[in-house]
């Protein structure tokens, strides 16, 4: 089983399923394996048909059951020191590496290669293999996904998201939240500031108040917050605008994130910069621009997982790992939109979060061999 998931593996890193790019290549080569092993496959073509999702099913069409969850998109390699094609299976003693070798198509190799030894199991609840578009860049796949799933009576008992672990059981993480706010001025002669108006000051003034509510959401932390830190974050990661210096710059753009412990904690900084705006930094702006405007872009709304004292996911894989010991991380993945969907939730997966999205990306073969006893405990659950 092991070499079938190399080889399979070595198929879907040779698809360079950058976000920026199609991955319809990638979806149709799993349809057309998961199909000829026995899956039933359907595939979801987002609004441009350019990207899919895949719902595949294994096992009979009934409630219950469990999705083995992995997205098909990776990070760019641009600018990045690779010491080998990253868009060809490279082996160097026991690792395997690739872009998406960890993050995450060693695990979607692994549930690939169950279709055929599950097709060939009286399974009594249905397996199901989901694949998604866009994680990378919001979860956007996901979060198209879900309602889709929701309104055709999809009704899966557990989750199994296979990011990269290291095979840890990981049964919490926080949310993320990211924005672009566009403010829209008035340019003019940098010698006439009093006639224009600034956007990038205002940008400016913007990101001076977002960081005084990521300073307030430090006293807002839960009881019992195990998150590191065990607060929401904030970051702005990009701050652009301007041409010259003696132009009054007319537009600016910010970029930010926020990662949510809780979701009051979301609404409480949404709320704030809102009445910011509306009450502060437009009615200034207006004053000599009528048509003055600020703009937020929601790029992403992704929820966070949180951890349940009841999480039969979570007590499974820990039955078949060996391993009972569970954690929580800072990073996001599409675990609590399947929550939202009634389904119990764990992150479990080969590789590890520290080779993801950098230049020589590994696996190692032994992370990929426990992922696939995991795996086949999870069928036999399924037909017992």
């Amino acid at each position: 089983m092991l070499k079938e998931t190399e080889a399979i593996l070595a198929d879907l890193i040779s698809f360079p399923t950058v976000s920026s790019d199609s991955n319809l290549d990638m979806m149709a080569w799993m349809a057309n394996w998961l199909e000829h092993h026995g899956a039933k496959v359907e595939l979801f073509a987002d609004a441009s048909g350019a990207k899919a999702n895949m719902f595949a099913t294994i096992g009979p069409d009934v409630p219950g059951g469990v999705v083995l969850s992995g997205h098909s998109d990776v990070v760019p390699v641009t600018d990045q020191l690779w010491h080998s094609n990253p868009f060809h299976l490279t082996e160097r003693d026991d690792l395997l590496l690739g872009r998406g070798a960890c993050d995450m198509k060693g695990f979607i190799a692994a549930a690939i290669a169950m279709a055929d030894p599950l097709s060939k199991t009286p399974l009594k609840r249905p397996v199901h293999l989901c694949f998604t578009h866009d994680e990378e860049v919001g979860c956007m796949g996901a979060r198209a996904l879900v309602p889709e799933l929701e309104r055709r009576g999809y009704a899966p008992r557990m989750a199994i998201v296979g990011e990269p672990t290291d095979m840890k059981i990981i049964e919490g993480h926080k949310g993320c939240c990211e924005y672009t706010c566009r403010f829209h001025g008035l340019e003019g002669h940098g010698s006439a500031p009093e006639r224009g108006v600034n956007a990038v000051e205002y940008a400016v003034r913007y990101v001076t108040r977002l960081m005084s509510l990521a300073e307030q959401l430090k006293t807002r932390v839960p009881a019992n917050s195990r998150f590191d830190p065990p607060w929401t974050t904030v970051n702005v990661g990009r701050l652009h605008g301007g041409v010259a210096h003696n132009v009054i710059p007319g537009l600016a753009e910010v970029d930010w994130e926020m990662r949510p412990v809780q979701s009051g904690d979301a609404q409480f900084v949404k709320d704030a910069l809102e009445a910011y705006v509306e009450t502060e930094l437009l009615p200034a702006m207006r004053k000599v621009n009528p048509e003055a405007r600020v703009e937020t872009q929601v790029i992403g709304e992704v929820a966070g997982l949180e951890p349940m004292s009841d999480n039969a996911a979570r007590d499974l894989v820990a039955q078949l790992t060996g391993d009972a010991t569970c954690g929580v991380v800072p990073f996001s993945t599409e675990g609590g939109l399947f929550q939202e969907m009634g389904m119990s939730v764990v992150i479990c997966g080969p590789g590890s979060i520290a080779q993801a999205h950098k230049p020589d990306e590994f696996v190692s073969r032994q992370q990929l061999s426990q992922c696939l006893t995991m795996l086949e405990g999870i069928g036999r659950s399924v037909a017992a």
